[in-house]
């Protein structure tokens, strides 16, 4: 026997020693970032309340529409219900041909009493075609408080007074609000909705818990004239991959504060195929590895469940005590995935068993995504190839 061999031999014990205790060091911060977010996602659903609902002044809601969507007709719909004194609704497309339409003639003729706008017009300002539909949007937009909202939204009848409600405080320039998805039957549409509901939301309210106020949606933009225009206007951002969350961001530099609302819309989350599912999340990931790029090399952390099952691999075979309290943290971390899992269900959805069998699946897609976010810079964007720089600028 060598003597470098033999050395080996007599270091094994302290190797595997210091194996088991990385091992269980990982499973400590999966359990304590589950529970940590757990106590967000619980704090968030149950603390305060939704803002004073008096009407405000008239509002502008802008609708930038492309293409056809599952349920896009009922979605639309629910805008044109609202218990709010005087609203108009602009929609946007950019072409004539654009199957949306379709959705709108049909809202134009059942509600003949709502002034309706259909813009349709292929003028680009910018890389980011949303923001370019939402500028020629705006030339007809009649009232000074404006918000816009994405097309697979539905609210209910108080969202408008809700959402324009905090305006009525000078410093609030921008409101915003958390969301939930809800996936068609595809099994890749129900794997992106669980993306949203129990990793990124989940996320973005454990940061707040924290003091971070970063979160823009463009699920809701709620600001009036003024301030948009006081930031430089829509052509600010009209070529970033992240709009929203730079007009957040500017909005905040000129000193006024941005407000999550306690309204929680309803998003539909649809999905081709699998591949489809990939190239969306992909996108997401650079998105945020542009946003924080300090910190982005850390978001593994919070892929809680693959961390406590690896640290408890690597805690086998050690001293007793050592995997027992190995295997306690995963079922602690365990514990804590399955009832975010449920917490964002509603009583007449799915039970918490019906995806469940997705889980494993969904935890092993969003470590691949990430890791795979690191290799380049180009993002699909509905149908359309864009190379991001440092600043979030889309090439």
């Amino acid at each position: 026997m060598s003597a470098s061999y033999a050395q080996l031999v007599l270091l094994m014990p302290t190797i595997n020693t210091l194996v088991a205790a990385v091992g269980l060091l990982i499973c400590g911060l999966a359990a304590v970032y589950s529970l940590l977010t757990l106590l967000a996602v619980a704090t968030w659903r149950h603390q305060g309340k939704r803002e004073n609902a008096r009407p405000l002044a008239p509002v502008t809601v802008l609708k930038p529409l492309c293409n056809d969507e599952p349920q896009l007709y009922e979605h639309l719909r629910t805008f044109c219900q609202q218990d709010f004194t005087e609203f108009q609704l602009v929609f946007g497309v950019r072409n004539r041909t654009d199957p949306a339409l379709m959705a709108v003639r049909r809202l134009v003729s059942e509600f003949p009493h709502l002034p309706i706008e259909v813009v349709i017009d292929p003028t680009l300002h910018g890389k980011n075609y949303k923001v370019s539909n939402l500028i020629n949007m705006l030339a007809y937009a009649r009232h000074d408080v404006l918000v816009v909202a994405d097309s697979d939204t539905w609210v209910g009848e108080d969202y408008l007074a809700s959402v324009t409600a905090p305006l009525q405080n000078a410093a609030i320039g921008l409101v915003t609000c958390t969301y939930r998805g809800v996936p068609t039957r595809r099994v890749a549409s129900r794997l992106g909705a669980m993306y949203v509901n129990e990793w990124y939301m989940p996320s973005v309210l454990l940061a707040r818990l924290f003091g971070f106020e970063g979160y823009v949606s463009g699920q809701t933009l709620c600001l009036r004239r003024s301030t948009l225009e006081a930031v430089g206007g829509l052509q600010a951002v009209a070529n970033h991959l992240a709009d929203d969350f730079r007009l957040g961001e500017l909005v905040r530099s000129a000193g006024l504060k941005v407000l999550v609302s306690r309204y929680h819309v309803t998003a539909q989350h649809d999905e081709e195929d699998f591949a489809a599912l990939v190239q969306h999340e992909l996108r997401w990931m650079r998105t945020l590895r542009v946003l924080r790029p300090r910190s982005f090399a850390m978001l593994f952390l919070s892929f809680s469940l693959p961390m406590a099952v690896a640290g408890t691999l690597l805690s086998l075979g050690q001293q007793h005590v050592v995997t027992r309290v190995a295997w306690v943290l995963l079922g602690v971390t365990l514990t804590a995935r399955l009832l975010i899992n449920s917490m964002h269900r509603k009583p007449t959805e799915s039970s918490l068993w019906g995806d469940l069998w997705l889980l494993p699946l969904r935890e092993l897609l969003i470590l691949g995504v990430w890791c795979g976010s690191f290799v380049g810079s180009r993002i699909q964007w509905r149908g359309t190839a864009f190379e991001v720089d440092t600043d979030g600028i889309m090439r």
